[in-house]
């Protein structure tokens, strides 16, 4: 093992640190209930302090980094639980740090002998219902975890007793005893799981027991279900959906529990518990953190639709809480009285784009499932009675019940959806859709056809996946802009409380949300796709800085001139951007040129010249604007067919050149002709080494007749020399005419995984000479085992006709990702090959699942890796050949 092994160990099974942030954060808590309870006496002032540091950077950080380490390594249940609980703790540690830094501001107080009329936060009432909520969803991941092993259950089912005696404890000292003793049990099964997987990574393979095994198979809970129902959800799931991207965790239970959470806290907040909202915003803060991570997910999935939902979500409920805390904190402390914050509230617009926006998802949803249309249809219901024009003695009630129905629809979703997600299938359906997608294609260009007149029938071919992934994040950025000029709407008045309480409108989506879309559309790949949500971003900052600190500082006057100047230059910018947008499509140069004429009117507020009409008029605009083409791009992209009119471009640039392309480094022929695989084939004969596809990601490969190559491979790579090369060949065929010494149960697993994104290790014997590997005995596999390949691919399997067995290996930079395309191969390591088989996009984004076969025969499979296909689809595949032998057998 190299001396950086050990420190691998936490990437290979990044559930350690989970495991560990929840032990070492659990025994702190429990320390200081017991303390409690002895003297008697809560913890006070640097304690509070302390412990509130404790638990965000331990259990919340920490744990943040295992949960993104798992969604790596499309752990469904991990990932999701890591990152939920870290919001949990994180939200927790900041109440302590609230409470810690009121219990100080009150010993100065009592030091110096001065009295406030200040009210202390409500620090109780807040944390109860923050723990409320994650006790809902502690509970169904305690029932999950029980399906992959069984001291997960345990460490698990311990937080969500201790969830409810902390919450119990709040109010009866002695519950925080028996909550100390369950968090003891944490730390102590907790310990024992780490130390299991700690192992585990060291030694691939299960050292302790504890995992692999589970207390009941997932596939149980759907017995249930009627064939018939089951058949047509599943049926009705694959034509909807795309080829799973398998290189990510599903975020979709993530975000289900992250709005069950939110609805939970500002339920209790719309019936009054508490009344003030300085604590609730920090908890629904934490939280809108993992919903962020669950639409970023949804985003590297390729996922437009719940990208935008979970963006929108998120974007609801900071802006919600912000809101409350800015109504129910802020202006009481600057004297405003509660008729007045509610005359404020009634001026307010944003909201009303919330309710706009909420029906973007209930309409593509209508071709989807029945439980999904129910859960949108829910959110608008929430954002109906979040509007702040409904009378208070109303809106709070009305709003609580909503927000109750939300969370009640959303806890469901999340069962569901982690359920399925582990079990790699719709066990729980979710209800059939209510509309045909291929109606509702046909109903979305028929509303086209009304708009631009002269159209062909509804084009049958998608766009191409780069066009998708550099589109995928607009329906954000668009709404993004809509939320805050609907909520700018409002700052246009020149009142302190006014700004105030609009603010958060403003800033959070038209800031933080747009930096976020500046983020995806970097990844995206588009050229200038991080300039323009970046630039936008900082002209609502400073527009919001401005309407906020005129009415109070006064620094719109002739003698400060910061904001003139700011203005001036965002005005050339976004000229040049509508130069952009000129390139792009018509909906972004109206988007752009209604911005150019909005900063105009900001330069004309700051020389005290405002024109405030105007300005709502064309606020307004702009967010009809952006409301028209969040619905095109993301309805364009959910069917992969331009449905809505974006409009053309007003400037196209000019073609590319035709000059004869620069000369590549080696060899690239393409898999498409004879003559290209003939090249390789001749190269690799030769002793040269290559870059080939398989079925799932591209492949270094070598020939067996030439150890010399098989070496190079490590060179070519910086593989390290521990780490052996597998072997690949054309047809399983080929190894049943060596007849190797295999069990009847090998073999018939083999039928079964063969040809695919499997490899199995198996022992290595006198038969692999018969098999053509000859010279490359000791260059393959380790001393005594060797993986065996079998590629699903027409082009490798044509190939490997004309060279017979190679030897083989991802076609990566050792540490860096996996190469998905020829054009990675080529970028990366063909000045070091001697030839590349380009044959586009790969089928996969990562690497086969390897099984390690040699105790098969003990009815026992082990994984060296779980790659393209799912541990629990091999683990059924296994049970299915044991059932058959078994049959056989009998009969």
């Amino acid at each position: 093992m190299s001396t950086g092994g050990f420190a691998s160990v936490f990437y290979s099974e990044p559930a350690v640190l989970g495991l560990l942030a929840n032990v070492f954060s659990a025994f702190y808590v429990a320390l200081q209930n017991f303390a409690h309870v002895a003297t008697g006496k809560p913890a006070q002032g640097l304690e509070n302090t302390l412990a509130g540091v404790h638990l965000i950077l331990i259990g919340g950080a920490v744990q943040l980094v295992a949960g993104l380490l798992t969604f790596r390594k499309y752990d469904h249940l991990a990932g999701t639980t890591f990152l939920a609980f870290s919001a949990l703790w994180g939200s927790y540690g900041a109440t302590r740090l609230v409470q810690g830094c009121w219990d100080g501001y009150n010993s100065t107080l009592v030091i110096t002998n001065v009295t406030t009329g200040l009210q202390p936060p409500p620090v109780s009432e807040s944390a109860t219902a923050g723990l409320v909520a994650y006790i809902s969803v502690a509970f169904i991941v305690t029932f999950c975890s029980a399906t992959a092993s069984y001291v997960m259950p345990l460490v698990f089912g311990s937080i969500t007793l201790t969830l409810v005696l902390e919450a119990v404890g709040l109010r009866v000292t002695g519950a925080l005893a028996a909550s100390g003793a369950f968090q003891l049990v944490i730390t102590l099964v907790g310990l024992y799981g780490a130390t299991a997987l700690l192992l585990k990574g060291l030694y691939q393979r299960h050292v302790l027991p504890g995992f692999g095994n589970a207390l009941f198979d997932v596939l149980l809970l759907g017995a249930a279900v009627k064939p018939s129902a089951h058949k047509q959800a599943r049926k009705g799931k694959e034509e909807e959906e795309k080829k799973k991207d398998s290189k990510y965790a599903e975020p979709f239970a993530l975000g289900n529990m992250a709005d069950t959470v939110a609805a939970i806290v500002l339920a209790f907040h719309g019936f009054g518990y508490p009344a003030s909202f300085e604590v609730g915003a920090l908890w629904l803060s934490f939280n809108a953190a993992a919903q962020l991570l669950a639409s970023y997910y949804a985003c590297l999935r390729g996922d437009a639709f719940h990208c935008t939902k979970l963006g929108l979500h998120l974007t609801f409920w900071l802006v919600l809480s912000w809101e409350e805390f800015v109504g129910t904190v802020t202006l009481p402390w600057l004297g405003v009285g509660a008729g007045d914050v509610a005359d404020v509230r009634m001026r307010l617009a944003g909201n009303w784009y919330f309710l706009l926006a909420s029906l973007l998802p209930c309409l593509l949803s209508l071709c989807r499932d029945r439980l999904e249309l129910l859960h949108n249809l829910a959110f608008a219901l929430v954002t109906l009675a979040a509007l702040p024009q409904i009378p208070p003695a109303s809106r709070g009630p009305f709003l609580g019940v909503a927000l109750t129905l939300y969370a009640v629809l959303s806890l469901a979703l999340s069962f569901i959806s982690l359920v399925n997600s582990i079990a790699e299938k719709v066990l729980i359906p979710r209800g059939n859709r209510l509309v045909a997608t291929g109606k509702m294609q046909e109903a979305l260009f028929g509303l086209k056809r009304c708009l631009t007149p002269r159209l062909m029938p509804v084009p049958p071919h998608p766009a191409s996946p780069a066009q998708l992934s550099a589109r995928l994040p607009d329906a954000l950025f668009f709404l993004s802009n809509g939320l805050a000029a609907f909520a700018a709407m409002h700052l246009s008045e020149r009142r302190t409380d006014s700004g105030l309480l609009a603010l958060p409108g403003v800033l959070i989506p038209g800031v933080l949300l747009q930096l976020y879309v500046a983020r995806l559309q970097v990844r995206g790949g588009r050229r200038f796709g991080p300039t323009v949500p970046f630039c936008y971003a900082a002209i609502w900052a400073t527009w919001s800085w401005l309407r906020f600190a005129d009415p109070i500082l006064g620094v719109a006057n002739s003698s400060i001139h910061a904001f003139t100047a700011a203005a001036v230059a965002f005005i050339i910018i976004n000229f040049f951007i509508i130069i952009i947008a000129a390139y792009s499509n018509t909906v972004l140069l109206v988007l752009t040129i209604t911005m150019e004429t909005l900063l105009a009117t900001f330069f004309l507020f700051t020389i005290n010249k405002p024109i405030l009409e105007v300005e709502v008029g064309l606020l307004a605009l702009f967010g009809l604007v952006c409301l028209y083409g969040a619905t095109a791009s993301l309805t364009n992209h959910v069917f992969e067919k331009n449905l809505f009119p974006m409009g053309s471009k007003l400037l196209r640039s000019k073609p590319k050149s035709t000059s004869a392309p620069a000369a590549l480094p080696c060899p690239c022929p393409s898999s498409e002709k004879t003559s290209g695989l003939k090249t390789i084939a001749s190269i690799l004969n030769g002793g040269g080494v290559c870059g080939i596809p398989s079925d799932t990601v591209y492949t270094l490969s070598a020939s067996c007749g030439h150890p010399a190559a098989i070496q190079r491979i490590y060179n070519i790579k910086d593989r390290p020399m521990e780490k052996p090369i597998c072997l690949t060949i054309a047809t399983l065929q080929q190894l049943e005419a060596v007849a190797p010494p295999f069990s009847p149960l090998l073999w018939e697993f083999m039928r079964h995984v063969y040809p695919g994104g499997i490899g199995c290790i198996v022992k290595k014997g006198e038969w692999l000479r018969k098999l053509g590997v000859g010279e490359a005995y000791d260059y393959v596999g380790t001393k005594d085992s060797i993986m065996i390949r079998i590629s699903d691919l027409t082009v490798t399997s044509h190939l490997l006709s004309m060279t017979g067995p190679l030897a083989i290996t991802s076609a990566n930079p050792s540490g860096e990702p996996d190469s998905t395309h020829h054009d990675m191969v080529i970028t990366r390591l063909a000045e070091k090959l001697d030839g590349v088989l380009c044959d586009g996009d790969s089928t996969e984004l990562v690497s086969s699942t390897v099984v390690i076969c040699t105790k098969i025969d003990e009815g026992t499979l082990s994984f060296l890796r779980e790659g393209a296909v799912p541990k629990a689809k091999v683990l059924q595949i296994f049970e299915t050949v044991k059932n058959k032998m078994a049959a056989t057998q009998d009969a």
